[in-house]
């Protein structure tokens, strides 16, 4: 059976669990098990909400039966007040959470899909959360790029004095994450399942011009200042950066270039 088959019988079962336990109103599949089941593959996993009946959180919470008895778990960590990350036996890895009805009244998610639900149960609009997730993009060029550019100058300024794992995050992670907050300004998205909480799901496909360049923005630990360079020019070719601002990050970026030659010789 293919590992997609696979997946979603495994969520039909949980559904079929729930309602053999009892005091469950609704599972609600999301993700690639949600509505987006097109874009499943052999490296997907289950992300589901159990929605319980007012006084039924903590009995499935603290106890896993109705996940047993569906397939023994290899594995359970409790991430959450309220859920667990889970690996089954046979390789099938999970992530849930319990709610109760009124826990998401105002609380924003994403869409689900409705895999099982009671009867007796009317409320299919929970499936949809009326609370929009806030937008991770920006309407504007300005603040992030020059947050960005003070990522690079901040983190630059810690590489020199050796923090280089602080320099890495600010720059390789920070900067970069101002210049996704506003790809969609600079390139036509290609239209890729987007990730309202995360804007590097499936970056690659969305952006295929960025996905060229970040290869140089991101080279790793031991080449912090290179990347700094490729973000910086990918900067300078979209935003007018400040003339003084960008030969002080180009400075630094010189310097702390010449010390690792330096070192590298030693």
């Amino acid at each position: 059976m293919l590992k997609t088959e696979l997946l979603l019988r495994r969520l039909d079962d949980i559904g079929k669990s729930l309602e053999r336990k009892g005091g469950v109103l609704l599972l609600l599949g999301v993700g690639s098990v949600g509505i987006e089941t097109d874009r499943m593959d052999e490296y997907s996993d289950l992300d589901f909400f159990v929605i319980v009946k007012d006084g039924q959180k903590t009995r499935y919470i603290d106890h896993l039966d109705w996940l047993e008895e569906v397939h023994p778990l290899a594995y359970s960590f409790k991430n959450t007040d309220v859920g667990y990350k889970i690996l089954f036996e046979d390789g099938i890895y999970g992530e849930y959470a319990v709610f109760e009805e009124r826990d998401l009244e105002d609380a924003p998610y994403p869409e689900g899909r409705i895999v099982w639900k009671d009867p007796f149960y009317l409320n299919i609009e929970i499936a949809k959360s009326s609370i929009p997730i806030p937008s991770l993009k920006r309407d504007s060029l300005d603040f992030p790029m020059n947050e960005a550019l003070t990522n690079l100058y901040v983190g630059l300024g810690r590489y020199a004095r050796g923090e280089h794992l602080s320099a890495m995050r600010f720059i390789q992670g920070y900067a970069v994450d101002r210049i996704l907050s506003v790809m969609h300004l600079l390139e036509e998205e290609e239209e890729c399942y987007p990730d309202p909480f995360g804007l590097e799901r499936r970056v690659e496909q969305r952006y295929p011009r960025l996905a060229e360049r970040l290869g140089g923005m991101l080279q790793g630990y031991h080449h912090v200042p290179d990347s700094a360079l490729c973000i910086l020019n990918f900067i300078e070719e979209v935003y007018p950066v400040n003339p003084r601002l960008s030969a002080e990050i180009r400075q630094l970026i010189d310097m702390t270039c010449r010390s690792q030659q330096g070192e590298s010789h030693h």
